[in-house]
């Protein structure tokens, strides 16, 4: 099912979770800095061991809702450096999207774009896509900027549509075409 799996950049490897990943995604997952903008609170270790037995099953990809979650770590050092989700949204209309995570650490050394290009390559190439989006919190400067970087086009500006930790926030929806993938075959 995952032979497509691991996947290295020059720089990265994305690769399925194991169980010795659990240190790793408690300090990603339980820090308010990186849930900041997500739709979930710092998880408790408790919640994180749930979050992780989640990662470790097996996903066809086949089914909407369906999402494949990797660690991405530095290839050759094995330093995890976050993660990035790849989401079938509509297995019908050939519909994903992409998301990430990483750790305040990781920050400004271009590892998300490297790894969200990925995501995408995997979307479009392997899965034989149409179309990915990205959604996110319009206050994440640094995402908008990535995602338009990758080429993705903004489609959606939803103003103040969802009640996040205590405030209306807007959200922002990026989208590619399959025939817009810039490292198309």
């Amino acid at each position: 099912m995952t032979a497509y799996l691991p996947i290295t950049t020059d720089r990265l490897t994305l690769r399925r979770y194991r169980d010795t990943d659990y240190d790793d995604l408690l300090k990603l997952q339980s820090n308010a800095e990186v849930t900041r903008f997500l739709l979930y609170d710092p998880k408790t270790p408790e919640e994180v061991k749930g979050t992780l037995a989640g990662r470790l099953a097996d996903v066809a990809m086949d089914t909407d809702g369906q999402a494949l979650t990797l660690a991405v770590e530095l290839t050759g050092t094995g330093q995890y450096l976050g993660e990035v989700t790849l989401f079938v949204n509509s297995a019908a209309q050939r519909a994903g999207e992409i998301g990430y995570v990483f750790l305040p650490e990781s920050a400004g050394h271009g590892y998300a774009g490297e790894a969200a290009k990925e995501l995408l390559r995997l979307g479009f190439e392997h899965f034989g896509w149409h179309r990915m989006i990205a959604r996110l919190d319009a206050r994440n400067t640094g995402s908008v900027k990535l995602l338009e970087r990758l080429g993705m086009r903004r489609e959606a500006h939803f103003v103040r549509n969802e009640f996040l930790k205590g405030d209306w926030t807007d959200e922002l929806v990026y989208a590619l075409l399959t025939d817009e993938w810039p490292d198309k075959k």
